[in-house]
């Protein structure tokens, strides 16, 4: 438990126990399921934690409050992760009045059985305020970043955004909080709040630039998502983040390169491939092999470089699986505006290139490589002219 600024205090929790985030993302050093009280005249809870925190998050609360009650519990966001625990904190907190929007009450029932009487509702909508003494807050929606119902607020006195999942990361905090507290920051924020952005926010992109041209007209001085570090210091570095991210601009020239091999010979041309693009161009290259690493990193990388080569085996007259589950990613997180390569392996019936063509063709904004490389089971002197012409395009 640490203050944000003098009244604010954070009183979030660590997961090291969950090992996939929305049991599908590997988070291999945790995660922060993020929460803060401001004390003030009135008090104010901002979220509550996933189940698993429960008992954590209850013993932070009570030492913050210190034998207050809180007066608001704001609601900024109902996925369980933040949700789980308001049914039991209206139970030990009956005469909390709950802060949301409209939306976010239409939406309660189906995550809370408790019954809160409409006198102890308070709707707010788009730029409503609301007074807690020496600190208020601003409320603004966000609708779809990442669900229908998220608002962030905004605390004037101190300048913070408590902006919900909103420049979140995955990875605990491990005693830390501030981003300028971190060795290697900024940089060393980027990797895992890219990764979760790609995965959970990257879909839509659309909602995201929205919110940032609101948050554009605040005077920001700490963002303080559900998710990570409390960032503070060169904020403009991570909203130029966001701002690339939500728009699908790539970060920075480099080819990601993702192969599905059965028993090798696709993965050698991979290598092979990369080899030549580096040797040609110095151009930075990342390798991943589909059945050994989680297909979130390949979007997070995606989202990260400026090109992409799928590199895919035919199976049973189609596509292996993890061929078509990064294929499924990449069109559901809004994958566009980058150059695509397609290269297919099969040893008597190549049918792959064709399925990885068609996925691709799907995706906004995409240019791609006329000529699919076609491999017959090993790679030959011809693939590798073809491989070295893939190369020089890219």
């Amino acid at each position: 438990m640490r203050n944000l600024t003098e009244g604010i205090i954070y009183v979030g929790v660590d997961d090291f126990q969950t090992k996939l985030f929305e049991n599908q993302y590997p988070i291999v050093s945790g995660v922060s399921y993020n929460s803060y009280v401001i004390r003030d005249e009135a008090v104010a809870v901002m979220d509550t934690v996933d189940e698993i925190a429960t008992d954590a998050w209850f013993d932070n609360l009570e030492e913050a409050l210190d034998g207050k009650a809180p007066d608001y519990l704001i609601v900024s966001h109902l996925e369980p992760d933040h949700s789980a625990n308001i049914e039991r904190f209206l139970l030990k907190y009956p005469e909390t009045v709950v802060v949301a929007n409209e939306k976010t009450f239409n939406m309660l029932p189906q995550f809370v059985s408790v019954e809160i009487k409409e006198d102890m509702k308070k709707v707010v909508k788009e730029g409503d305020k609301l007074s807690l003494g020496k600190h208020e807050l601003q409320f603004f929606m966000a609708p779809m970043v990442h669900w229908p119902e998220v608002m962030v607020a905004y605390e004037s006195t101190d300048k913070i955004l408590f902006s919900a999942d909103g420049f979140g990361m995955f990875g605990a905090l491990n005693g830390g909080l501030f981003s300028d507290e971190v060795e290697g920051m900024p940089l060393a924020w980027t990797g895992e709040a890219r990764r979760y952005y790609a995965n959970i926010v990257g879909k839509y992109g659309a909602p995201v630039q929205t919110l940032l041209k609101k948050a554009a007209g605040l005077d920001i001085s700490i963002i303080a998502p559900l998710h990570g570090l409390v960032l503070r210091g060169d904020l403009d570095f991570y909203i130029d983040m966001y701002k690339k991210w939500s728009s699908y601009e790539p970060e920075e020239e480099g080819v990601v390169i993702a192969y599905a091999t059965l028993h090798g010979n696709t993965g050698k041309a991979a290598e092979k491939l990369a080899e030549i693009i580096r040797s040609k161009s110095g151009c930075k290259v990342a390798v991943f092999d589909l059945s050994r690493i989680d297909v979130s990193y390949v979007i997070a990388a995606a989202f990260r470089w400026s090109k992409l080569v799928l590199m895919g085996v035919t199976y049973d007259a189609g596509l292996m699986p993890s061929m078509e589950d990064l294929l499924y990613h990449l069109k559901i997180k809004n994958v566009q505006k980058r150059k695509v390569a397609i290269v297919q392996n099969g040893s008597w019936a190549p049918a792959s290139g064709k399925l990885m063509l068609t996925a691709v063709e799907g995706l906004k904004d995409m240019e791609i490589y006329e000529n699919v490389v076609t491999i017959k089971t090993r790679m030959t002197e011809q693939n590798i002219q073809e491989l070295t012409e893939l190369a020089n395009w890219l």
